[in-house]
């Protein structure tokens, strides 16, 4: 049995419950009204789009799916978008514009007003993340930052900021996927299971 390699697990499940509960204590408020406000753009045909790089554009392909397809409840699909996914648009624009513009062109052809933006950056300092924010600002969408500890750059660019207060980044993507997941949660809640609770801010 190795000692240290088991110390090494238990520490970072410790770690890990704790930034999850002090983020949950802290953003509860937070998730609902965000939920809410992406519950109300689907309701009015709006869609949202998620960005973000390496772990966290795989939470962007993740979240989209559980929109699209379903979470928990079976009900119908939501339109949510990963612009993180076709190669071809992201090698296109990265090889004529640069690596920063790979989202940007993407909300500047998909995004419309009232729709909403889901920036993904564990540093918080993601060019291409947080020139997307921008774009997505100016054109009048809703634009969501989850961040970790580090915000600073985001707070110009975002709506709505959900901050996980860690520097570690794997603990930081473990807390943005539940987070993400109970966005989910509570979006379909305010569509499927308590509608009269969407109109009450």
């Amino acid at each position: 049995m190795s000692e240290k390699a088991i110390r090494k697990v238990l520490e970072h499940a410790r770690e890990g419950l704790r930034a999850r509960e002090t983020f949950f204590e802290e953003n509860a408020q937070n998730l609902v009204d965000i939920a809410r406000t992406i519950a109300l753009t689907l309701t009015e045909g709006g869609k949202v789009l998620f960005c973000g790089n390496g772990g966290s554009a795989a939470d962007c392909q993740h979240l989209a799916a559980e929109f699209v397809n379903r979470f928990k409840l079976e009900r119908p699909p939501l339109p949510a978008i990963a612009l993180t996914t076709d190669s071809s648009i992201l090698t296109a624009i990265g090889n004529d514009y640069g690596f920063e513009m790979v989202f940007v062109k993407q909300v500047q052809a998909l995004g419309l007003a009232g729709d909403i933006l889901v920036g993904i950056t564990t540093s918080g300092t993601s060019r291409n993340v947080l020139a997307a924010l921008r774009e997505g600002k100016n054109r009048g969408l809703v634009t969501i930052g989850m961040g970790g500890a580090m915000t600073g750059e985001l707070e110009g660019v975002c709506d709505h900021i959900l901050s996980v207060g860690s520097k570690d980044t794997a603990i930081i993507q473990e807390v943005h996927i539940a987070a993400g997941h109970m966005l989910c949660h509570v979006v379909d809640h305010f569509l499927f299971e308590s509608v009269m609770e969407l109109g009450q801010g």
